[in-house]
């Protein structure tokens, strides 16, 4: 039987982040081939959207669509740098990032998404090669997070994955619910 969702909870359009139990290699390649597309699907989410839909909330409370965008941008780019600290050194301690504040910035308020979705096509280029690069035992790498403790590259790839699918269906549900 597959993961009941609510689709009622317009916070997790698809689910929330559940982790697999084990990371086979065909999972892996699975995770990165999501974060590989991420970018792309984005981009499909966001075509033709007008700047008064990309100032529309996802929901109500919730961050515009163009606060999607850049809390993309900026939460990818800080997990590239985790899986690249993790691979260079031992079990670093990564600095987290308060998103909420984040996103109240000037530069993720901007309803101007096209360098955000250039950026995030870079950014993901990058971190592709990057992954497929790692081998099994690099991806049990760790790194300590200070809210969440000690966590393996598997784990974060895992995250990451869902992560750009969860923030796409925020804006592909946007569109359906109000038929653009």
């Amino acid at each position: 039987m597959g993961i009941m969702v609510d689709m009622t909870d317009l916070r997790y359009p698809i689910g929330t982040f559940t982790p697999p139990g084990a990371f086979a290699p065909q999972l892996r390649d699975q995770f990165i081939e999501q974060i590989a597309d991420a970018p792309s699907r984005l981009r499909a989410a966001a075509d033709g959207l007008s700047l008064s839909q990309v100032r529309q909330p996802y929901r109500d409370g919730g961050w515009t669509v163009a606060q999607v965008v850049h809390h993309l941008v900026d939460s990818h780019m800080n997990g590239y740098v985790r899986f690249k600290l993790a691979v260079t050194e031992v079990e670093p301690t990564i600095k987290p990032y308060n998103e909420a504040l984040w996103a109240q910035l000037p530069d993720a308020t901007n309803p101007d998404i096209v360098t955000s979705l250039h950026l995030l096509e870079s950014l993901h280029d990058r971190w592709v090669v990057f992954l497929r690069s790692l081998d099994a035992t690099e991806f049990q790498k760790t790194f300590r997070h200070p809210d969440r403790g000690i966590v393996t590259l598997d784990w974060t790839l895992a995250l990451y994955a869902w992560h750009g699918r969860h923030h796409v269906a925020h804006i592909t549900s946007l569109r359906s619910r109000m038929g653009w």
